[in-house]
């Protein structure tokens, strides 16, 4: 009865990352919110080669300035390709019914998609596009089977091929070395995390402050507590 219980809580926790993952064993990627160079690093890539299509709508862009250790006129000259004004959102200019007619579907915004889908599932997506005659792209993926999206960082990455056994190989080698290519997808998926919830990095940064003023407060609390109830038995 004990195992059944045990087995029974184990499954109930592992439902929502095997529903995120499809079934697909996700690669585990821890990732730092307050590591400000990756995140800058992770904003390049994403105006780069997401914003082209994705938006990030919940986002601004004077918001992450100040988030990322930037100036407003460093964002504007290096991450400002889809807008003039600094206290814009992160959107894009093509229209939606144009995206529908290229892609069958319009690019979805992903402004939370880091908590919708989870960095790990991230992570993974990022880095399983393979070689597959049979779909429009000329690619698929393992984490996101029949996916419409075009594998973007494939001069990055280069080509993978899936064997039967679904294994994965490098089919043509990319502009970076694997390791190189990691840490570029660790970033964007860093900074995806972000975007999901800047207001995590103000609350970590208050954390250190509750915990110190509770703990004060316990050193006069208790005191307190033992003279009231001192006369009670």
């Amino acid at each position: 009865m004990r195992s059944f219980i045990i087995a029974a809580i184990f499954a109930f926790f592992t439902l929502p990352a095997m529903a995120a993952s499809g079934g697909v064993e996700l690669d585990h990627v821890d990732i730092d919110i307050t590591d400000q160079a990756s995140l800058q690093r992770g904003a390049q890539t994403f105006v780069n080669y997401c914003l082209s299509c994705h938006s990030a709508s919940f986002m601004r862009y004077n918001r992450m300035a100040k988030d990322l250790g930037l100036s407003d006129d460093q964002v504007k000259d290096n991450l400002m390709f889809a807008s003039d004004k600094i206290g814009d959102t992160m959107t894009v200019a093509m229209r939606a019914e144009d995206a529908e007619k290229w892609f069958g579907v319009t690019p979805p915004d992903l402004s939370v998609i880091a908590r919708a889908r989870g960095t790990d599932w991230l992570y993974t997506y990022l880095r399983t596009f393979y070689l597959d005659d049979s779909r429009p792209m000329g690619t698929n993926n393992v984490a996101f089977k029949d996916v419409g999206m075009p594998h973007v960082l494939w001069e990055q990455q280069g080509y993978l091929a899936k064997d039967e056994h679904g294994e994965l190989s490098v089919a043509q080698k990319g502009d970076m070395t694997p390791h190189q290519y990691d840490q570029m997808t660790y970033d964007l998926v860093n900074f995806l995390a972000y975007i999901s919830e800047p207001s995590k990095l103000q609350r970590m940064a208050l954390a250190k402050w509750v915990l110190l003023y509770l703990f004060i407060f316990f050193l006069v609390a208790y005191p307190l507590k033992k003279a009231f109830w001192k006369d009670v038995h």
